[in-house]
């Protein structure tokens, strides 16, 4: 049987790209601006075990599979394939056509899949899964992420709108939502490099501090606060978020943090912000989220074995009802879908700016995560198969006092 031929039973009769394999065959509309070139038979042999995304992605980052064209254009036309959805029996014939193959070139798993050890969510589990992610180079994120260093959603007012500009417009939106004023105390939460807490002790006067687990985080991030001025204002910490200190704050930032808690610690991960708050005091809560209830509760593969080890998504109105339950009441609720979206294709468009330094810095395996990972996300939200949200909630004050104004949050 030809490798073309092959692929096609496992991506789709009908598959909407070229694929051009390495024994000369050939499958897909010839039209197509976009293809997937087999360049060598480990591929097959890693979809003989994993005949779904998990064994195409293992068979790019290796080098395996090439893309001829952009991948978020091949991932786009491949969009309505259900590559997880192969029935077991079509899967059992491609097994047979394809055991010598897998019996002569099969390889274990890239290096690259990470499962920590230990129990789910525990402390130091915790710990090495953000590690995992995070703690890579903090060159590579700068040439990712650009300037800001803000390695969450950010906010577009137009077409426009710089990346730059938009990261600048969700801190600002996020302070205005939590009322921010000269004095106040605000905690944030799984900070990342500082971001949120630069720009709250720079704009608004208040004093900072954020905590996170990752090491090269902390250590980026304090080094930026000094050199910008702000130490007298601004501290981060390598810390995990159940050890922050707990005094009254007047306000708590969560940007992007609850991914990683997993659904049974909602509630005492609410609770514990809550009881770290002044009565009056408020939550922003930013998070990628599911727009339903998921049918199962594993990421996709290659997400959660590449990208986000132990990684969860709920659906909104999940973590609303948890912060409702934790004690907040709930005032205000905002999708940014379309916004991480762009996002994405921004970060994107940094990493092909700086690819050769990139793959020098962090070696082409992990350069070919992120961009499988980023174009997919992108994808996503795009589709509407993730969501952004923000959830702001308050404190209640004694009689059921909000302080919140008749319209809006100032």
């Amino acid at each position: 049987m030809q490798v073309a031929d092959i692929i096609a039973g496992v991506v789709g009769a009908d598959v909407p790209v070229r694929v051009i394999a390495y024994d000369g065959s050939k499958a897909g509309p010839d039209s197509s601006e976009v293809a997937l070139r087999i360049v060598s038979p480990r591929a097959l042999a890693r979809l003989a075990t994993a005949p779904g995304t998990l064994g195409l992605a293992r068979a790019y980052v290796e080098g395996e599979i090439e893309v001829e064209g952009e991948l978020y254009d091949v991932l786009n036309a491949m969009a309505d394939l259900t590559l997880n959805d192969i029935t077991r029996g079509d899967q059992m014939r491609l097994a047979r056509k394809m055991l010598p193959i897998w019996l002569r070139h099969r390889r274990p798993a890239p290096e690259l899949e990470y499962r920590p050890p230990g129990r789910l969510h525990s402390k130091a589990r915790d710990k090495k899964a953000i590690s995992h992610h995070y703690d890579v180079s903090n060159q590579f994120y700068e040439w990712v992420l650009g300037p800001s260093m803000a390695y969450t959603c950010a906010v577009y007012d137009s077409d426009t709108t710089t990346l730059e500009e938009a990261q600048a417009t969700k801190f600002e939106l996020v302070a205005q939502k939590l009322a921010l004023e000269p004095g106040m105390r605000l905690l944030d939460v799984g900070c990342g490099w500082g971001g949120m807490v630069m720009h709250a002790a720079a704009e608004h006067g208040v004093k900072a501090l954020g905590v996170t687990l990752s090491r090269n985080q902390a250590e980026w991030a304090q080094a930026e606060i000094e050199r910008r001025g702000l130490g007298g204002l601004a501290e981060v910490r390598h810390l995990d978020y159940r050890d922050a200190p707990e005094s009254e704050f007047d306000a708590i930032s969560s940007i992007g943090l609850t991914e990683h808690i997993g659904k049974d610690q909602l509630r005492s991960y609410f609770s514990s912000l809550h009881a770290r708050l002044r009565p009056g005091g408020r939550l922003l809560n930013h998070c990628i989220t599911q727009p339903h209830a998921p049918k199962k509760r594993k990421l996709d593969p290659f997400i959660a074995r590449y990208v986000f080890p132990d990684g969860q998504l709920e659906p909104i109105g999940l973590l609303v009802t948890e912060m409702n339950e934790a004690g907040f009441e709930v005032r205000h609720e905002e999708n940014f879908r379309e916004h991480y979206g762009k996002t994405l294709q921004a970060w994107g468009d940094n990493l092909e700016e700086h690819w050769d330094e990139a793959v020098a810095d962090v070696g082409i395996g992990r350069a070919r995560v992120w961009r499988l990972y980023m174009a997919a996300c992108r994808l996503g939200f795009e589709r509407d198969n993730i969501q952004l949200h923000q959830v702001l909630g308050v404190k209640l004050e004694e009689r059921g006092r909000s302080g919140f104004p008749w319209r809006g949050w100032k």
